[in-house]
């Protein structure tokens, strides 16, 4: 590792800077870096900007609303083209979905150098990566790595192209941060449990299904609501299942959150049920809270944040029967829920963003320490 006698240069690539795990793993980055005297460009293809930031923006999603049709995409193309090359960057970290084959090779072959770290954070492999085996090591070929954000993915990976520079990091969370904000006021002064994630019409996070285990469960009797975090295109269909299960006055829809810090520290623990996971951000982050969990065992992420009966519980994937007996459980053994809250804080340490982000450091060669 060579000393940072230079001050470096790094894009990181993605489509907005708001409402999702991976948004804030970029943020979170930006920042990190920015801290650390790297100068960064955050080049964004949607007009979508809450999170957190260092250094430059590159807002080429606010640039589509004067560059429209395939003349315009084209000059859009151009731009981050010329962008690229102009400034000659140490390092380019990609974020993006990559649902667009011949569009990734193109980029992979004009736009990327051979210093281009390509991201992977979900299990569901073709949202990042091309299904044929051979367009996949041809757009990877070269580049300096691909980061997967769970062991369980890089196996993926590595198993289905055969490509030998994929390495794990986790996704980083900065647990300060998070303490502070979760001491900030809620006015849900009633007992809860909680889920959070985007209502997206693909219906990943299965919150429906949650409803209805809920349901199942012993807690409406107890006087225990559920309260879901986050907002999309299923809203109403998740609405119409709390009426159809008669659960309309027990569950809460707070909306998307730009602290869910502050509704994790006070939940007695939270659920994740999705169809599949990157990394599971909002498992991490409740930890961090101090609030235990309960989640399926599913591809990928759960299994490497959960220590079963440790710091919450890890259910057979897809069985929502098991989910409700899970839930039942860390409600009626008071003993066993105090202690995975006892253990929540110290099992995310490793999670830390100055933990992870000098793993980054580290696989870039940019040492800053000495």
């Amino acid at each position: 590792m060579t000393k940072q006698n230079k001050k470096y240069k790094i894009a990181l690539v993605g489509y907005r800077l708001n409402d999702g795990g991976l948004e804030k793993v970029m943020s979170s980055l930006s920042v990190y870096f920015g801290n650390k005297n790297i100068e960064i460009h955050n080049i964004l293809f949607v007009d979508a900007i809450s999170y957190p930031y260092s250094g430059k923006l590159v807002n080429i999603g606010k640039m589509k609303i004067e560059n429209k049709g395939i003349l315009g995409k084209l000059k859009l193309f151009l731009f981050f083209k010329k962008y690229i090359n102009n400034n000659q960057f140490d390092y380019i970290i990609d974020f993006r979905y990559r649902i667009k084959p011949l569009q990734e090779y193109v980029w992979s072959k004009w736009v990327y150098n051979k210093k281009t770290i390509y991201t992977v954070h979900s299990s569901r492999l073709k949202t990042y990566l091309p299904s044929s085996r051979l367009l996949t090591k041809s757009i990877c070929n070269k580049k300096y790595s691909i980061v997967c954000v769970s062991q369980e993915i890089k196996n993926l990976v590595t198993a289905k192209f055969n490509i030998k520079n994929a390495i794990t990091i986790n996704n980083p969370i900065d647990i300060e941060n998070i303490k502070t904000k979760s001491l900030e006021y809620t006015d849900l002064e009633f007992p809860y449990i909680i889920a959070a994630g985007r209502f997206d019409s693909q219906n990943v996070k299965q919150f429906d299904k949650l409803i209805t285990a809920y349901s199942n469960s012993i807690l409406p009797k107890k006087g225990i609501s559920l309260v879901l975090l986050g907002d999309g295109e299923l809203k109403d269909f998740y609405k119409i299942t709390t009426i159809r299960t008669g659960m309309q006055d027990k569950v809460y829809f707070e909306g998307f959150q730009s602290n869910p810090y502050k509704y994790f520290k006070n939940a007695l623990f939270l659920v994740l049920c999705s169809k599949y996971e990157g990394f599971g951000m909002t498992l991490i982050e409740s930890l961090a809270c101090q609030t235990p969990v309960v989640s399926f065992d599913c591809v990928s992420g759960p299994n490497e944040i959960i220590i079963h009966k440790e710091n919450g519980l890890l259910v057979e994937n897809q069985n929502f029967e098991k989910l409700t007996e899970a839930m039942n459980l860390l409600i009626e053994d008071t003993i066993l829920c105090q202690h995975c809250k006892s253990n929540s804080l110290k099992s995310v340490q490793q999670f830390s963003i100055e933990k992870i982000g000098k793993q980054w450091l580290d696989l870039m060669g940019i040492n800053i320490y000495s």
